[in-house]
């Protein structure tokens, strides 16, 4: 099946953007939606942001190991981008898999936010502060692997859900700790909330604190609309990254992590 370019004024059609309906999900959205009125300076009203329920999402009482490897948050998305119900699509990188679907594709990248875990606690500073025992909540295999290589003696139980709902099974007396990425808080504006845990303690996830643009490859028209946004050293740091995890084959079954540099 061939996907075919569809032309349009995106002043006088809507151009609409596809994403999970969870806060940071919109809030990934809508910083799109700016970047690309400001940039082509087209009126607010222009763009449409349509929330799109994702299996990841719905199936928050499995962990992620159970209910599928790869697509988890991207394939109800990928499939109106297909069909042609949305016009791009907005992703965090890190739950992106390797493959894309025939005909889509990604490469527009928004400028990298903080790549790093945040460490989240009420009553403790950092991972070595907590005692003996320590409940510590997470659902990334990758999170409790380097979590248990440094303290062996916590126990790890499963967090599902977003940010919002992390937190507040913290506040419940649920864990003691959890680890939640810095730059989901900061999209959040719950900057008081980020106490980063260095790379050399707790590698981040593969292209963590990426956004990235899907569309239909050969709509020349969004691509011209949303080139401008790329961010070329991001871009080199998520196509390094991925190209990594892809030889691993890896997915959220896989405690893989990774960072890349660009020196010079």
């Amino acid at each position: 099946m061939d996907i075919k370019s569809n032309k349009r004024d995106f002043r006088a059609n809507k151009l609409k953007i596809g994403t999970r309906g969870s806060p940071l999900a919109l809030a990934q959205a809508l910083e799109v939606k700016k970047e690309i009125t400001n940039h082509h300076n087209l009126d607010d009203k222009s763009i449409e942001i349509i929330t799109i329920s994702t299996k990841g999402d719905r199936i928050l009482d499995r962990p992620l190991t159970e209910i599928g490897g790869k697509g988890l948050f991207t394939e109800e998305i990928e499939e109106k981008l297909y069909n042609h119900e949305i016009d791009i699509a907005v992703h965090s990188m890190k739950d992106m898999p390797t493959e894309f679907p025939n005909g889509l594709g990604i490469n527009t990248f928004l400028k990298r936010e903080d790549f790093r875990d945040s460490f989240v606690f009420l009553k403790y500073n950092s991972i070595n502060e907590l005692p003996k025992g320590a409940v510590v909540g997470s659902s990334s295999i990758r999170r409790k692997a380097q979590l248990l290589s440094i303290r062996s003696d916590l126990k790890v139980v499963e967090f599902r859900g977003n940010v919002q709902t992390r937190l507040d099974k913290l506040k419940n007396g649920i864990a003691d700790a959890t680890f939640l990425a810095c730059a989901g808080l900061l999209r959040l504006g719950m900057e008081d909330l980020v106490n980063p845990i260095s790379p050399k303690t707790m590698m981040p996830a593969v292209a963590q604190g990426i956004i990235g643009i899907e569309q239909r490859l050969s709509d020349t028209d969004i691509t011209d609309l949303i080139s401008p946004l790329n961010h070329n050293e991001t871009m080199l740091q998520v196509l390094t990254e991925r190209s990594f995890l892809k030889v691993l084959d890896g997915s959220c079954r896989t405690p893989i992590g990774s960072i890349s540099k660009i020196d010079g």
